[in-house]
């Protein structure tokens, strides 16, 4: 199932023979956000070094954190629970908390994968924070957002280990969720980069997946990449940082982990029950998305 959501205009339609000087429609925007963005990709430009590495510090002086909250607020509470000490491996669980769940309930469970090119963010950053509360309370859902090791400090596979250890932990040590948690209706999620994550632990015994505008990429560059190649927060010279920083030392962007359509690709939708992908229009990894359902 593909759900396509578009900002405030109607783009023309993605062909295979879609010019590549077709403009690129610009959305309407409230100022506030368009504030955000210009923000949001001046820093990420003054935090990554052109020899691959990251400004931590700086990066970590503007990523506010949020902290946890066991009493309810806004209808959810929340709690993080220690997987691995010794790689910083955790996880932040969202419980909604309103007349609206009955007390005998059980709720599905969504592992969550927050993005940020593999190298920046936290399930306690201020957004990751916020939109999966949003998420509990939509759904309603108990959410588990993953606290994974970032690139380029850690690169391929330390995400994947992260994620599978952390779902196998989950089905090990059920109790340390609440007990409106069901852990037999668990689901994986993931936004860009988080997505990639999502998709590549989804080889374990999981429901479904739902990819959140998910960072894929590969050698061959997609009609979306070449058009979309100069807008802000994600275009080619960023992609092609990340996925440097990320991949093994040597690797192309065919590498398995990167072109899940490629000559390298895994199969794991076969053994899916539900295989949700979300993605925009005005983004240049879309056409790669595409691809894979």
């Amino acid at each position: 199932m593909t759900v396509n959501f578009n900002l405030q205009f109607q783009p023309p339609p993605i062909t295979d023979t879609a010019p590549l000087t077709q403009p690129t429609p610009k959305p309407h925007l409230p100022w506030k956000t368009r504030l955000t963005i210009a923000f949001i990709s001046a820093l990420g430009y003054a935090c990554r070094r052109s020899d691959g590495t990251v400004n931590r510090r700086l990066f970590n002086f503007f990523d506010r954190k949020h902290p946890p909250n066991i009493k309810p607020v806004d209808g959810v509470y929340s709690s993080d629970v220690a997987v691995d000490l010794t790689r910083d491996l955790w996880f932040r669980f969202f419980v909604p908390f309103s007349s609206s769940v009955a007390d005998d309930a059980k709720l599905p469970v969504v592992v969550f994968f927050h993005g940020g090119g593999f190298s920046f963010s936290s399930p306690d950053s201020v957004a990751f924070d916020a939109v999966c509360r949003l998420f509990c309370c939509s759904f309603p859902a108990v959410i588990v957002s993953v606290n994974y090791r970032l690139s380029p400090e850690y690169r391929y596979p330390c995400q994947y280990d992260d994620g599978f250890d952390v779902v196998k932990f989950l089905d090990e040590n059920g109790a340390v969720l609440p007990k409106i948690a069901d852990m037999s209706k668990c689901f994986l999620a993931g936004d860009s980069s988080g997505g990639n994550l999502a998709h590549h632990v989804a080889v374990i015994k999981i429901i479904g997946l739902i990819s959140i505008q998910t960072f894929f990429g590969g050698e061959e560059r997609t009609e979306s990449e070449i058009r979309l190649k100069h807008v802000p927060l994600i275009n080619l010279e960023i992609t092609d940082w990340e996925w440097k920083a990320f991949l093994p030392i040597g690797s192309d962007r065919d590498h398995e982990a990167a072109n899940v359509s490629g000559p390298n690709a895994i199969d794991i939708e076969s053994g899916l029950s539900e295989y949700h992908s979300v993605y925009g229009w005005i983004r240049p990894v879309t056409r790669l998305a595409k691809k894979v359902l």
